[in-house]
Parts: structure tokens; C-alpha cells; sequence
């Protein structure tokens, strides 16, 4: 089934002023020829995609799938318009980069600093993702590189080890457990906890010992930003549990006690992720060449 820009942005017209005669009129189409396009479509769809009204149309189940579908294309055709008017101005390739949080907080940015450095002729643009997330985006061509805390939930993927980190405990300076320098997770779970929105690698591992213990994770506060964690413990409003330098950073900034979580999931692994393919193109091959490299 072949489709025309011209019937799409009919429809997609359409729907947004919920008139055929107004949707015409905006894509400067005759109404005869936009009323034959659209019961053209219809036709080869096989379903209506909108339902004629006394007071105009009002697009089906099906026509909003579609409508959803041509605002993605168009998306899409911006951004390939956009990476395409990129070469005149000198750049020479685009690289999409996904990463969980803790990696763009912890270790990630000084290594994307030194590729642009030596690159300066590849733009990178960095999304931050929950590590299934990035997996998935990498694995369905969303992403051309993924950085994620494992375990890893798809078999498309190519994978290194890239960096190595650890989990801390953060508590307010008055709290019970602030004059220790250990703490063990059992303790964490008599508290309310403070932590990253709901599919955060650190959070769902939380959840998965907590409910391991027989316990239930009181996970009251969830933000987005390892900095508004950090204000919320600081006003006593809970514990976290974070990437210990990001911790331990944030202690100089707000009044928290950063404690060595004594656990020995509190040892973790950024991986670098790809997706399996026979040739990767040169823009991801010296990108990951160069993060395997600076890993110390």
C-alpha cells in the first residue's frame, strides 16, 4: 500500500479542525478532490477514518491511529531534514546516545567531552532513559549507542563492559543512622525512601530485595534528578539510595550523610550496548571504540 504526503496531510488536517472543508482549505486542495482522496484512503483501508457529523467529522479509533502515525512520520521528517542540512554546515554524522541516569551523572560526561573534542565534526545528541528503556531503544534503532546498569532484557544487542560504580545510602545529618559509615539495606527498609521514578535500575533493584526480605519498600517520594533526591532528604523527608559519587558530591552541597551501603548488589556495571549487526557504521564504531579505551 503506497501513501502521497499530500492524502496524509489531508487526513492529518482533517482531524485537527475536524472539517473536511477546513482541512481542504489548509492544504489548498478543491473539497471534490479532498473528499475523493479521503474515501480513496478510506477505501483501501478498508474502515472509515472518520465519522460525517451534523457539525463536521470526528476521527474513528482507526483514523487516530493514523493520525498518530503521520505526526510521528512528520517527526521524523523534520529531524531527517535537520540532520541533512547539518552537512552543509560541516557536520559529518549524527550519533543518539541513550543512557540511564546514574551513567550520565557518574562517568559519561567527561568521555562525551573528549570524543567531541577529537570529533568536532559529529554532533551527539543524549537522552536519559531507565536502563530497559535504553535497551530498547538501542535494540529497535532508536538510539544508535546505550548506556544501561544491567541485567540486560534484550538478546539484539552487543554489549562491554564499560564503567564500574557502586550504590550508597544518603540520610539527613540528624537522622538515627547518621552517625554510622556502613549501613545494611534491612535498616534503609524501616524508613520512607526517596527515590528516582519507577523503572530507575537502583529503584527496581531496591524493590526486588525489599520484596526478597519479606518487606515492603516505602518508596513515598519519586523524582526525576539525583538533585532533588538530595533536597528531600536533606528536609528529612526520607533515605535514598544513589550512585555513590553522585553522593558523595551532593553531600557538599546539601546537609546529608552519605553511608557505604554494606550489600553486595551495591556493586554495579554500565554496559555499553549496541545493536548486533554485521558492520556497525564508522560515526558508532569510533564511539565506542573511544569509551572502551578511557575506561581507568
Amino acid at each position: 500500500m503506497r501513501f502521497d504526503l499530500v492524502t496524509l496531510n489531508l487526513v492529518l488536517a482533517i482531524a485537527d479542525t475536524r472539517s473536511i472543508t477546513a482541512g481542504a482549505r489548509r492544504e489548498h486542495l478543491a473539497l471534490a478532490a479532498a473528499s475523493r482522496r479521503l474515501s480513496d484512503l478510506e477505501a483501501r483501508f478498508g474502515v472509515p477514518l472518520f465519522e460525517r457529523r451534523a457539525r463536521g467529522v470526528e476521527p474513528t479509533e482507526a483514523g487516530r491511529a493514523l493520525v498518530r502515525h503521520i505526526r510521528g512520520l512528520h517527526a521524523s521528517l523534520h529531524a531527517l531534514e535537520s540532520e541533512v542540512a547539518e552537512f552543509a554546515r560541516g557536520i559529518k554524522g549524527h550519533l543518539r546516545v541513550v543512557a540511564n541516569a546514574g551513567a550520565i551523572a557518574e562517568c559519561l560526561p567527561p568521555d562525551l567531552a573528549g570524543f567531541s573534542q577529537a570529533h568536532p565534526q559529529i554532533r551527539i545528541s543524549l537522552e536519559d532513559q531507565t536502563s530497559s528503556e535504553v535497551q530498547a531503544a538501542v535494540a529497535e534503532g532508536r538510539a544508535d549507542v546505550g548506556i544501561f546498569v544491567p541485567p540486560q532484557l534484550d538478546n539484539r544487542l552487543t554489549t562491554w563492559r564499560y564503567r564500574s560504580g557502586s550504590l550508597a545510602a544518603m540520610v539527613p545529618q540528624d537522622h538515627v543512622l547518621a552517625g554510622e559509615t556502613r549501613v545494611r539495606f534491612e535498616a534503609l527498609l524501616d524508613h520512607d525512601i526517596v527515590g528516582l521514578h519507577a523503572g530507575a535500575a537502583a529503584q527496581e533493584t531496591m524493590r526486588a530485595e525489599a520484596e526478597a526480605r519479606g518487606r515492603t519498600l516505602k518508596a513515598r517520594l519519586q523524582v526525576r534528578g539525583f538533585d532533588a533526591i538530595a533536597q528531600l532528604v536533606e528536609a528529612g523527608l526520607g533515605v535514598a539510595v544513589l550512585p555513590a559519587a553522585v553522593a558523595e558530591r551532593l553531600a557538599q552541597v546539601f546537609a546529608v550523610r552519605v553511608l557505604a551501603l554494606d550489600e553486595p548488589w551495591a556493586a554495579r556495571e554500565y554496559r555499553l550496548a549496541v545493536r548486533t549487526q554485521e558492520v556497525l557504521p564508522t560515526v558508532v564504531q569510533r564511539f565506542v571504540q573511544a569509551l572502551r579505551t578511557s575506561e581507568s
